[in-house]
């Protein structure tokens, strides 16, 4: 979408935005940043629910995320998936913010699971950090073909292979 749809569609005048945003580029990146913050507390609401144990709060990450795209019609997705598929060729400050916001997930997914170990949910032995790693990886997957088939069984076939994983 270009920056002359965004401002007829939200009715805001070219020179306000300019005003704001010395670019669509810096647009883009707030936007992008505005995305991460949302979802960052979203998942420090859900992934440090001290009423849950650590790996049902996984669980219910996944529980919330298919209720998220089922009411939405599995229209909307995950903004930095979307951007990721959209994006990453064009440029480098977009792919790197981008990767930082995953890289934020990863660090919170993966001081969860750390709580998983210390509650005796996930064994001493398993590299929490790379788990988290894997999850997003796959969880963007996941998300994209939830949308494809507008359906939540592929997040839920991802999430429940992923929990087998851990119990390994």
């Amino acid at each position: 979408m270009g920056i002359e749809q965004v401002l007829s569609q939200s009715g805001v005048p070219k020179g306000s935005f300019y005003h704001y945003f010395r670019s669509k580029k810096e647009f883009g990146l707030a936007v992008i940043d505005a995305y991460a913050d949302y979802f960052c507390k979203k998942l420090q609401r859900v992934l440090t629910n001290a009423e849950e144990s650590p790996l049902t709060r996984l669980h219910s990450f996944v529980d919330e995320a298919c209720e998220g795209m089922s009411r939405h019609e599995f229209q909307r997705g995950c903004l930095v998936g979307n951007l990721g598929q959209e994006m990453a060729a064009l440029d480098n400050e977009f792919r790197n913010q981008l990767e930082n916001v995953l890289k934020l997930w990863e660090a919170q997914t993966a001081r969860c699971l750390e709580e998983a170990q210390a509650a005796g949910e996930l064994q001493p032995s398993h590299d929490v950090e790379r788990l988290a790693e894997f999850f997003w990886i796959g969880w963007e997957g996941a998300i994209l073909r939830a949308k494809l088939t507008r359906s939540p069984r592929p997040m839920r076939l991802f999430a429940e292979e992923y929990l087998v994983r851990l119990n390994t």
